[in-house]
């Protein structure tokens, strides 16, 4: 908990740098863009885009667009682009519950038809939410377009909805790109945040988070706000979380100029520079990308302790933030990562080698138990999703969960249904998607910043 909630009288911190849908601001036209975008999706609009820079609120909007689509809709949220051509068909696949098996591009494709010409005969439609889409190869960018291209008669069977840095328009400028540009129906652009907008920003996230005094930010340090963010509303929340620590630690309630310089010092955010054009050389994506991915999520978690520089001891003219961290504590009695322990291989009737440890086997178990009798239109979050041979990520990321969240609902579960052996971490059981949405708000935020999201049981079948 941040060390300013009681100072302040919040109930929790306002300025969160994790999406979270109780903190959705609809000024700065952000509102309007989330009605468009549902009615474009609930209106058979073909491919529809929103590009805005980093930090513009991208993966927000599309957290609420999950939460407020219509019950008919059925969403996949595909979080990582820089996948191939056959791994997207495969993740789509893999969501939709149609068994991959080794099937070639053009079988799963056709897979993917009737599972959709399906859906649209009992009423329902399919949207695909791709984040990040700047990041897709080419072959990956095609293989939407081909995806865009499946309809019935009278109507198109997959909604795709593209969330993208500016970098995804010049990226769809170049010529070889003109049949996929020519498909997408919508464009929406989300702008940096003006000095206005910048000022009922930070109101709305304070009243958001329960406070209910004078705004302790003055004229000139919303000013001051802006000019530093740029706008970029990531920017704002870093800025005004360190402000007021700066005012907590002198021991005021107001947040003024100098408290904003400070925290933009420690900040140090690069301004931001004008687009090179863009590079057509192709992008070499893969088994590094998928790595880096993979341990950025340990990171977070906490499962593999970073190696610091030395502390340097400031000048005592220099001023600095109070650390929001931890204090150190004795080494005894620090959380240690999780020790891989000799374990037998799980017991799924394969004939791999990969031997997983005991913790991931517990979780299986528990898994096995939970699926026999759980409905079909039932809820979970989805913790994690990687590789089966990664078990040293698996089994750290479940030994941190279960610190932090109740064991008996953290789940493992291995399916090889995308095409490739996989390994997922789920917790909890919800009657339906709002309440799973209304865990994933509860959790702990180290758990929050892996991305998890609500997914539903029938698509673990």
């Amino acid at each position: 908990m941040s060390l300013y909630l009681e100072h302040f009288g919040l109930r929790e911190p306002p300025f969160r740098i994790t999406p979270h849908t109780d903190f959705f601001f609809t000024g700065a036209n952000r509102g309007p863009t989330l009605d468009a975008l549902i009615y474009a999706i609930t209106q058979d609009e073909g491919i529809v885009k929103v590009t805005g820079e980093v930090g513009s609120g991208k993966t927000m909007l599309c957290r609420m667009l999950l939460e407020r689509l219509p019950d008919n809709v059925e969403s996949l949220y595909l979080a990582n682009p820089s996948l191939s051509r056959q791994e997207i068909l495969g993740a789509i696949a893999d969501e939709l519950g149609i068994p991959a098996d080794g099937k070639a591009t053009h079988s799963l494709t056709r897979a993917l038809q009737d599972a959709l010409i399906t859906r649209y005969g009992q009423g329902k439609r399919v949207v695909l939410l791709i984040d990040e889409a700047h990041a897709m190869p080419a072959e990956s960018l095609e293989e939407i377009r081909l995806l865009s291209n499946l309809e019935s008669k009278a109507t198109k069977l997959l909604q795709i909805a593209l969330f993208a840095q500016p970098e995804l328009d010049e990226r769809l400028a170049a010529t070889d790109m003109r049949q996929l540009r020519e498909r997408i129906t919508q464009h929406f652009n989300l702008t940096p945040l003006k000095q206005d907008d910048v000022a009922a920003y930070i109101e709305f996230r304070l009243r958001a988070a329960g406070y209910r005094g004078p705004n302790p930010f003055t004229a000139e340090a919303v000013t001051a706000i802006a000019k530093v963010s740029e706008g970029l509303s990531r920017r704002i929340n870093i800025v005004a979380d360190k402000a007021l620590l700066a005012a907590y630690s002198s021991g005021t309630h107001q947040v003024g100029a100098a408290e904003i310089k400070l925290a933009a010092q420690d900040a140090r955010f690069s301004p931001l520079q004008p687009k090179p054009p863009f590079n057509p050389k192709p992008l070499i994506w893969g088994a590094s990308g998928a790595g880096i991915g993979a341990l950025l999520i340990a990171l977070t978690m906490g499962a593999l302790p970073p190696t610091l520089p030395a502390p340097v001891a400031p000048s005592p003219a220099q001023q600095t933030l109070p650390s929001q961290s931890i204090p150190p504590s004795d080494p005894a009695t620090r959380p240690q990562p999780a020790t891989l322990q000799p374990a037998a291989q799980e017991p799924t009737g394969t004939t791999d080698k990969i031997r997983f440890a005991t913790m991931t086997r517990q979780h299986f178990g528990q898994y096995e138990q939970w699926i026999e009798t759980v409905p079909n239109h039932h809820y979970f979050i989805q913790l994690l999703a990687t590789d089966a041979f990664h078990t040293g990520e698996i089994e750290n990321f479940l030994a941190r969960a279960t610190g932090a969240l109740d064991p008996s609902q953290i789940r493992a579960y291995r399916s090889s249904l995308s095409g490739r052996d996989r390994v997922g971490v789920i917790y909890g059981d919800f009657a339906s998607r709002e309440e799973a949405a209304e865990a994933i708000r509860t959790l702990p935020e180290p758990i929050k910043a892996a991305q998890p999201f609500p997914r539903q049981v029938s698509k673990l079948r």
